[in-house]
């Protein structure tokens, strides 16, 4: 999944929210890496069913732009591919969410990148800390310092 070929990296629903007219505090960078690891076709990002859910509904908190939304979520279908959980990975963040994590769509996200073999891209700390609690694997989350870690790191030998 880090190996020097070609990233295959789930989104999670923070890095989707611009993509529909969602501004997120915070993302500049992380957004900018993303557009240059997708220019330079060194990934390759996925989204799920339950992400486009966790879109929509906080989307319908909002004032919003119906033709930015519908706009968007074209891109969404048209520039990222759709994956699933497997049956075990349904399997697994309903496990997890018996063990007391209360975010079933992160749950759900996690178990899809876990056995699909994705990255999962995620800013959420509360999900790290209790899959390491629970004597989870983390090796499929990608925390966003690592994915800017990973563009900074690779620009110099790019320029020489």
């Amino acid at each position: 999944m880090r190996s020097s070929g070609k990233l295959r990296i789930l989104l999670d629903s923070t890095y989707i929210l611009p993509i529909v007219g969602v501004e997120v505090e915070g993302l500049r960078e992380a957004l900018a890496a993303l557009r240059e690891l997708r220019r330079e076709r060194r990934a390759k990002f996925y989204y799920t069913p339950f992400n486009i859910l966790e879109v929509l509904g906080k989307i319908a908190k909002l004032d919003y732009d119906a033709s930015i939304v519908a706009a968007g979520l074209s891109a969404i279908e048209e520039e990222l591919e759709l994956t699933y959980p497997t049956v075990e990975g349904y399997l697994k963040a309903l496990e997890l969410r018996r063990r007391g994590f209360r975010d079933l769509i992160d749950l759900l996200l996690y178990a899809t990148a876990v056995t699909r073999s994705l990255l999962l891209l995620t800013r959420d700390e509360c999900l790290i800390q209790f899959l390491e609690s629970q004597g989870e694997s983390v090796e499929s989350i990608l925390s966003e310092e690592e994915l800017l870690s990973m563009t900074r790191r690779e620009r110099p030998a790019e320029e020489s």
